[in-house]
């Protein structure tokens, strides 16, 4: 198949949106299907506009600066897959650009479906925005109901948002890959620059340092356990807009910064509890 697969985010940013869709398309192109890849082009990034990846234009977020989201590019998609027609358009995120794919495939007659990934509507509470829950909920519900499938990653979200009127929902499930991600990839030198030794309990959290993310629990959670263990570290690994105030409330904390491939997977190999205490995952 020819697929047409368009996301607002990708790397090299680094977000579980991104690096799932990333995943998805190295996993479609090695079972031999021809992906036509539609995303923003990064500011660091060189234009690239070819049968395999067109980089559109994008614009920062506001909440957050260091990513991007693609413009509504609706004529010229329309354009693109008129001449070089797929077979399938998917649509990975909600965003203006996402919005225009779902708008282009219809006008060129092509099926399209989505995925269901963030719960967008429950971020507003999160940035004083909480009047505008309902509004975000209707678009995405409006935005997912005008494509021919919605995949979602678990039953639970499935009934979810059946309940709240979406249609035409699928579960496709996440994976894990058990080869990099694997306890034979610990490190004792890794534990040992964190000042941690084989009796020292080592706590872990891995994610975008956001309001959403609700870290603060953890760090409630490292502080109940080193009250009992005064041994114990925690270590947290992701960047974004409340790290610097993490970093300053809490200076016994080990900030590792984002970490990628090999060095992510010595790190969740090298902890003992991985702590994720958000209340917003689809998964």
């Amino acid at each position: 198949m020819r697929i047409a697969y368009v996301t607002e985010t990708y790397p090299p940013e680094i977000n579980g949106v991104a690096l799932t869709a990333a995943r998805f398309v190295r996993g479609l192109r090695s079972r031999g299907h021809a992906v036509d890849l539609v995303r923003p082009r990064q500011a660091h990034e060189e234009k690239c506009d070819r049968r395999t990846e067109w980089r559109v234009p994008g614009m920062p977020i506001p909440m957050y600066r260091d990513l991007r989201i693609g413009l509504p590019v609706v004529s010229q998609l329309t354009k693109r897959w008129k001449v070089d027609r797929p077979d399938l358009v998917h649509v990975a995120t909600e965003g203006p650009l996402g919005w225009a794919a779902v708008r282009a495939a219809r006008a060129n007659g092509l099926p399209v479906t989505s995925d269901f990934r963030t719960n967008f509507d429950q971020y507003s509470a999160h940035y004083r925005l909480g009047w505008l829950k309902g509004v975000v909920g209707g678009y995405l519900k409006h935005f997912h109901n005008a494509t021919d499938r919605t995949f979602v990653p678990t039953p639970a979200m499935r009934r979810v948002l059946s309940d709240q009127g979406f249609l035409r929902t699928e579960v496709v499930g996440r994976g894990v890959d058990t080869e990099n991600f694997s306890p034979r990839h610990a490190s004792p030198e890794l534990r040992a620059s964190w000042g941690a030794d084989e009796n020292s309990p080592v706590l872990l959290y891995v994610g975008r340092l956001a309001s959403e993310k609700n870290v603060p629990l953890a760090f409630e959670a490292f502080e109940a356990v080193r009250a009992r263990v005064s041994t114990a570290r925690f270590v947290v690994v992701g960047d974004g807009p409340l790290r610097r105030k993490l970093e300053s409330d809490h200076p016994d904390a080990i900030f590792a910064g984002s970490q990628r491939g090999a060095a992510l997977a010595r790190h969740f190999a090298s902890a003992d509890v991985f702590l994720f205490p958000s209340l917003t995952e689809t998964f």
